[in-house]
């Protein structure tokens, strides 16, 4: 179910090549996110050997040995942009993170759920 909100604190990617996977894919899987950074539980920076690398939450991964996963659906690790006050619909939230549409550039991806209000 989607609800809307508004951006109250200003969001860009810092990576402009996002993970793409797709269910069976295998990867390899490095460095878990501390948690000291930020407020986002559960993520892992991993990389395939054609889509590119990148933050992958656990619950995508089947995990095939320590350093190793398998999808088990297709994952897009897309970010976007968002300037305080736009107005986005968000319809799926995973470890701290929704994904969003911007109702004016009409242009879907994550944002960090602690920079969004619901309206």
């Amino acid at each position: 179910m989607s609800k809307h909100y508004r951006v109250i604190k200003k969001h860009e990617t810092k990576l402009p090549n996002p993970i793409i996977i797709f269910k069976g894919d295998t990867f390899s899987v490095d460095e878990k996110y501390n948690e000291d950074w930020d407020n986002w539980d559960d993520w892992y920076f991993c990389e395939t050997q054609n889509q590119g690398k990148g933050w992958v939450p656990k619950q995508v991964i089947k995990w095939l040995s320590s350093n190793e996963g398998e999808a088990l659906t297709n994952y897009f690790a897309n970010e976007i942009n968002v300037d305080e006050g736009e107005l986005l619909v968000g319809t799926k939230e995973l470890n701290g993170w929704l994904w969003c549409q911007n109702l004016s550039s009409k242009e879907e991806g994550w944002v960090p759920v602690e920079n969004l209000v619901q309206i």
